[in-house]
């Protein structure tokens, strides 16, 4: 643990600090009236001198600060930190809410990457349990700097090199898209902060790790960057300002992308005739997009121009299927659809419910939601009496083999098979797609509709649809 006293600052910089946090603040429209702020709060130098920044922001504004503490394992000294983060919390009156976090390793990647993920989604979890829409953390322009060359040296593209932004959602990390993530110190050296800290008399953890050369960011941080401060003096700051051009160029793709998109996109997928008349750098930039949205990892860029390959080159009756590593691009009927990776519902999978006026009934096994819609007076569309919806015992489950469904008066009961060529409905989407009978009567089958047997034309009515996860 390290401590040091007072120096005799003016307080200069503490004032940069402080108004630093304060700019933030203001920059995500928070309101210390109503909303709670959150502090990741390792108990090193950097997150410590944010935490008194907070502290004393705090004691100004009496909004509610809670400091959160992911306990790794990985040190020996783990718990003796823990103890140190509720110390420091309680000597100014904060809350300091921890998680412990057992540590999965995920492919290609190490220690140092797994540590990241189980932190990120544990500050996430922290968050929501204590109701913080705002959570601060202590990254600093050295950091920035040591993302951007890392990520060069990664060969990524330009959302890689736009290093970190000073605030975002992170919706993949933190497990949902309503919090906030915000750097306050971003545009701050690392030894700015040492400087309040001594200002402060702050006394702080030293995490052992940190030194330890076998993780990249280690050996970055004490064998590359010193080299390159002697070279490139203040290149911390002209890395940044090349991050800055890279987000702007990343802008600028993106807002090429959704121009793309709008024009390429039909309902819930993309036209081939359209992404043919694309050029290859912005076939490549909208699928890039695409898969952002759906919240699915970039893969590399061999795989991207494998992919572009096989759709372009495959047949037009081809079914064809390229596997990634959280789903699945399908070609269907000129047609390219992103599915989500599932399972299959196995075989004989059912549920089995009563219809009590709820809108809505997951059901996991097919990945999706049965919808029970009411229908007014005067609509047109068609729907089951609720009464008579309400008496019956319902049952949610797949295909059998021979099923018929007469979806209006006027047409002819055909087999499922029929109805899904009908609705075009593709092959691979079917094995997920169940059906809703009463008794011996099939009354829905999603994708394709109703059975209009029993529908009413007057009264309270509910009309059936299937929502896909």
């Amino acid at each position: 643990m390290s401590e040091h006293p007072s120096s005799p600052s003016s307080g200069k910089i503490t004032g940069k600090l402080l108004q630093a946090l304060q700019a933030t603040l203001a920059a995500t429209g928070f309101d210390p009236a109503q909303d709670t702020l959150a502090v990741a709060f390792s108990g090193g130098l950097d997150s410590t001198v944010l935490l008194e920044a907070a502290a004393q922001w705090q004691r100004e504004s009496g909004a509610r600060v809670v400091a959160l503490h992911v306990h790794h394992g990985l040190s020996p000294n783990a718990d003796a930190w823990l103890a140190h983060a509720e110390q420091v919390c309680a000597q100014r009156g904060l809350t300091c809410a921890h998680e412990r976090v057992q540590l999965e390793r995920v492919a290609d990647s190490g220690v140092e990457e797994a540590a990241r993920l189980a932190r990120y989604a544990a500050l996430g979890r922290l968050c929501r349990a204590h109701g913080a829409r705002l959570l601060l953390t202590a990254h600093h322009l050295d950091d920035q700097a040591e993302t951007v060359l890392l990520q060069l040296l990664r060969g990524s593209g330009l959302a890689g090199m736009s290093g970190m932004d000073q605030c975002n959602a992170a919706p993949g990390l933190l497990g949902d898209a309503d919090t906030l993530v915000a750097r306050p110190f971003l545009a701050i050296p690392r030894a700015q902060l040492e400087e309040g800290a001594r200002a402060w008399s702050l006394a702080w953890i030293e995490d052992e790790s940190n030194s330890d050369p076998r993780y990249t960011r280690n050996a970055l941080r004490h064998q590359v960057m010193p080299a390159l401060g002697q070279v490139f003096p203040g290149y911390q700051q002209r890395l940044a300002r090349a991050a800055g051009h890279a987000q702007g160029a990343q802008e600028l793709l993106r807002e090429v992308a959704e121009q793309d998109l709008a024009q390429c996109r039909e309902d819930d997928h993309l036209r081939m005739p359209a992404l043919r008349a694309l050029s290859e750098q912005r076939f490549l930039n909208l699928m890039r997009h695409w898969f952002a949205l759906r919240g699915m990892r970039m893969p590399s860029a061999a795989w991207m121009q494998e992919m572009r390959s096989q759709l372009l080159e495959a047949d037009v009756e081809a079914q064809l299927c390229v596997s990634h590593p959280d789903g699945e691009v399908h070609r269907y009927r000129e047609r390219v659809f992103l599915a989500p990776r599932r399972s299959l519902p196995d075989e004989g999978a059912s549920l089995s419910l009563r219809w009590s006026g709820q809108a809505q009934v997951h059901v996991p096994v097919f990945h999706g939601t049965l919808q029970f819609e009411p229908v007014s007076a005067g609509d047109a569309r068609p729907g089951f009496d609720a009464a008579w919806l309400r008496a019956q015992s319902l049952l949610v489950c797949g295909r059998s083999g021979g099923e018929r469904i007469k979806l209006a008066q006027n047409r002819p009961a055909r087999s499922l098979k029929q109805q899904y060529q009908s609705a075009d409905v593709p092959a691979w989407e079917r094995p997920y797609l169940p059906l809703v009978w009463a008794g011996e009567d099939l009354l829905f089958a999603a994708g394709v509709g109703m059975d209009c047997a029993h529908f009413a034309h007057a009264g309270e009515r509910v009309a059936l649809r299937w929502q896909q996860d």
